[in-house]
Order: structure tokens, then C-alpha cells, then sequence
């Protein structure tokens, strides 16, 4: 039996939003990016668990063609282990949880 590995693909984007057009590219890919399941990590950082390599290499081609006209997209597949080593650094008034793996599986 083979063993699926999850893993992660996150999605760094900075788009410009000068112009009102720009404002509604912006919004278009960010809305594209949560009807496809992903999450937003921070601002411009999302990311979505896929079902291993194949499931990634599918939705990195769904991201490239729903690329936006101007700005700069960059994509990186990661294990869940790898991820789960993520140090999440924030300052003293600031809270965030951090959420396993099995966590997220449970959706």
C-alpha cells in the first residue's frame, strides 16, 4: 500500500493597487485563491493542503492560468512536516495558535 504524503503549497503574491483596475485584479486572484481552498497565512501569503505531489503539480497549473496582468506570484510546495517546523514569530501584543497538522485534516 502506498503511504500519501500531504503536502502544502503556499502562495506568495505582491500586486500593485494603485489604479481602481489594479484593486480589482487584486481582488479577483485573492477571491480565485480562497474558492480554491486556500487560507491566508498573512497578508499576500496563502496556503492549501494538497494530497500529495500530483495534487500539487494540478493546482500549480490551475494558478498559473489565473495569473494576474501585472505583480509578481511565486508558488513553493513544502511536506506537512516541513510546515509544521514553520516558527511563527510575532510581537508581545500579538496572538496566534499554531495548528497541527491533524488539525487541519479534520475539515
Amino acid at each position: 500500500m502506498t503511504r500519501v504524503r500531504f503536502m502544502r503549497l503556499l502562495v506568495f503574491f505582491d500586486l500593485p493597487t494603485a489604479t481602481k483596475k489594479e484593486r480589482k485584479e487584486y481582488a479577483k486572484f485573492r477571491k480565485f485563491l480562497l474558492k480554491n481552498g486556500y487560507d491566508m497565512l498573512q497578508f499576500s501569503v496563502y496556503c492549501r493542503i494538497c494530497k500529495g505531489q500530483d495534487a500539487v503539480e494540478r493546482y500549480m497549473l490551475h494558478l498559473e492560468t489565473h495569473l494576474p496582468p501585472k505583480g509578481n506570484v511565486r508558488a513553493m510546495s513544502v511536506t506537512n512536516t516541513q510546515f509544521e517546523r514553520m516558527k511563527i514569530l510575532v510581537g508581545m501584543d500579538k496572538k496566534e495558535e499554531k495548528i497541527g497538522a491533524k488539525q487541519l485534516l479534520l475539515f
